[in-house]
């Protein structure tokens, strides 16, 4: 298949791991900051192949594991308001909260419905006009145009029972915020799809005030092998910069329609991050014009503050701290059919990777 058989070819991945051996001389760690970039890294057996002074670490990729877990209580409480239908993406459903998830609220009579596009959630609301609808949004730059989208379509149509719980995030903040933490990172491998829709100048101040160099990858061997080479020539000469590996994808300015949907309809907040706390600017709200979708506004309903699961280390994981295979729970008490925690939910999350690929 174009674009996928070339990038996956033995002889390729053999040639940039010789060119890479041969290249990387001092210990340089790099932290991916996408689930997919991480599935990718263990579905192929990459680690493998790198030499030993190359270290990979899993950083704050997933959107469903970022999800704070103060989200998902409030989507179970509003799943209990009479007349409501939550609307969601699959993994986010499992994702346990203080006492309970969408999963076992859904078996217990709730109406929670899966959907695949917002817009799905928009003709439900259109279709039941009796009835309230509430889009749980979540995810980086790359599903938040779309939601935004939905919200102004919402509002063309009239709709007066859409609306949406808005959990996105951005990426640069929180890339930043590990930084200021002092986690040892030399380089990031920057999300593909994120970076599709942003352009590259997001990532302009971690190469000119962090030093530290960025190249966004794809998501084929081949790819995210290059990435890492392009890292470790970055590193070796001293010249941190932002580049473009996935350039079949991503292009320096990006999508322009996407963002200009999404700065008309969203606005930065500080934002909760689950296992790192509330970090400046790095959520999107809903703007005042567009207030009539917001449910946190529209229904006023608050949740106490939670507590971690007891032994659960999703926040290190989360931060490049630790790997899963360091907590107590991983493959015993927490695994995918049974999960303590959200990194052990998504098919993006570094737990669920791990324990996927752990052979």
């Amino acid at each position: 298949m174009k674009y996928v058989g070339e990038y996956r070819k033995k002889e390729l991945i053999l040639a940039v791991a010789e060119e890479l051996k041969r290249v990387s001389k001092k210990d340089i760690t790099l932290m991916e900051v996408c689930g997919g970039h991480t599935m990718a890294i263990h579905r192929f057996g990459l680690p493998a192949l790198l030499p030993p002074n190359v270290k990979l670490l899993s950083g704050p990729g997933c959107p469903v594991c970022v999800s704070s877990q103060y989200f998902i209580d409030l989507a179970i409480a509003f799943c209990k308001v009479p007349g409501v239908i939550i609307t969601t993406y699959g993994d986010l459903i499992r994702v346990p909260g203080s006492g309970s998830s969408l999963e076992k609220e859904k078996a217990n009579g709730e109406d929670i419905r899966i959907v695949y596009s917002v817009l799905e959630s928009v003709e439900l609301a259109r279709s039941n006009p009796d009835r309230k609808v509430i889009f749980l949004g979540i995810g980086f730059e790359t599903t938040a145009p779309a939601t935004a989208a939905a919200i102004l379509e919402a509002k063309k149509a009239g709709l007066t029972n859409f609306f949406v719980i808005s959990a996105h995030k951005v990426m640069p903040p929180v890339m930043k915020a590990l930084v200021a933490e002092g986690v040892k990172i030399d380089g990031f491998l920057a999300p593909g799809h994120v970076s599709a829709i942003t352009g590259t100048a997001i990532y302009n101040d971690l190469a000119t005030v962090c030093k530290l160099g960025v190249v966004i990858a794809g998501f084929e061997p081949v790819d995210m092998m290059q990435a890492i080479l392009m890292l470790v020539k970055q590193f070796e000469e001293g010249t941190p910069k932002v580049e473009i590996q996935y350039q079949r994808v991503v292009h320096h300015e990006g999508n322009k329609i996407a963002q200009a949907v999404l700065d008309e309809v969203f606005e930065l907040q500080d934002d909760r991050w689950r296992g790192l706390g509330v970090i400046p600017g790095s959520g999107l709200k809903i703007r005042e014009q567009f207030s009539a979708f917001d449910a946190e506004k529209h229904f006023r309903i608050t949740v106490p503050e939670p507590a971690d699961p007891a032994g659960c280390i999703c926040g290190s994981i989360l931060r490049g701290l630790k790997t899963p295979e360091q907590c107590g729970l991983f493959a015993t008490t927490c695994t995918p059919a049974d999960p303590v925690g959200a990194c052990m939910v998504s098919g993006e999350g570094t737990c669920a990777t791990y324990y996927k690929y752990r052979s």
